[in-house]
């Protein structure tokens, strides 16, 4: 969190968000889940879109300081449940050359302009998946190893996410990392936020309000909880 490296791929990220904001393409929306103001079937500009639902530059930064830090040395197995338009599963990518990013996104167009973004930045090691959650993730998990980073941005309902994470857990390790947006969205996040955070494999949980962090190292021999300010 303290962490004030300005990384090179930070601006060349955000140069891809800059352009995605200045982008009057209209596109078809496939929402799937609970989390977009976007109706069902919609169209709308992508500059639309990214100023809707794109995640911050200041906690995409944050999620490119984590996987670094605690995976930057290795290959990890990176899963995110909803790639918009890739901005953030790019920052997640170039923190981890050398791992596999596997992103979910069930709205195909949306899907082809994340690719777009991805072929300008070069990254080499994502691996999209289009579809619903609910049938793609089962089949993700099948054929993973493991899921050492996990950022579950979709769907922001609470059986849902209780669901995805009930899965995400039959794949993780001590060293594992999962973490989820937007658990303070609506009464039912924050449920399933307070249901995710209690689980007894859960020993250290971060709240950062808009982000929830969770470990799961037997390191910790105590279980914690926090709340910070960032």
């Amino acid at each position: 969190m303290n962490d004030r490296t300005e990384y090179k791929e930070y601006r060349q990220i955000e140069q891809r968000r800059h352009a995605m904001l200045a982008n009057d393409t209209v596109v078809n929306i496939l929402d799937l889940g609970a989390g977009s103001s976007i109706a069902k079937g919609s169209e709308k500009q992508v500059r639309e879109i990214a100023r809707q639902s794109l995640k911050s530059p200041k906690y995409a930064k944050l999620l490119f300081r984590i996987a670094k830090h605690y995976f930057g040395a290795g290959s990890p197995e990176m899963l995110e449940l909803g790639t918009s338009l890739g901005i953030t599963s790019s920052y997640l990518a170039l923190a981890n050359p050398a791992g596999i990013l596997t992103t979910i996104e069930g709205s195909p167009e949306i899907a082809e302009i994340a690719q777009e973004n991805f072929s300008a930045l070069e990254i080499t090691n994502v691996r999209p998946v289009i579809g619903n959650f609910d049938s793609k993730l089962p089949q993700v998990l099948r054929v993973s190893n493991a899921v050492d980073l996990a950022f579950v941005d979709g769907n922001h309902r609470e059986k849902p996410t209780l669901d995805y994470f009930s899965q995400l857990l039959e794949k993780k390790s001590d060293a594992s990392i999962f973490i989820f947006d937007d658990i303070h969205w609506s009464a039912g996040m924050e449920k399933a936020w307070r249901q995710v955070k209690s689980h007894p494999a859960v020993t250290l949980s971060i709240d950062l309000f808009f982000i929830g962090i969770v470990f799961f190292s037997a390191d910790f021999k105590v279980k914690q909880d926090f709340s910070l300010r960032f």
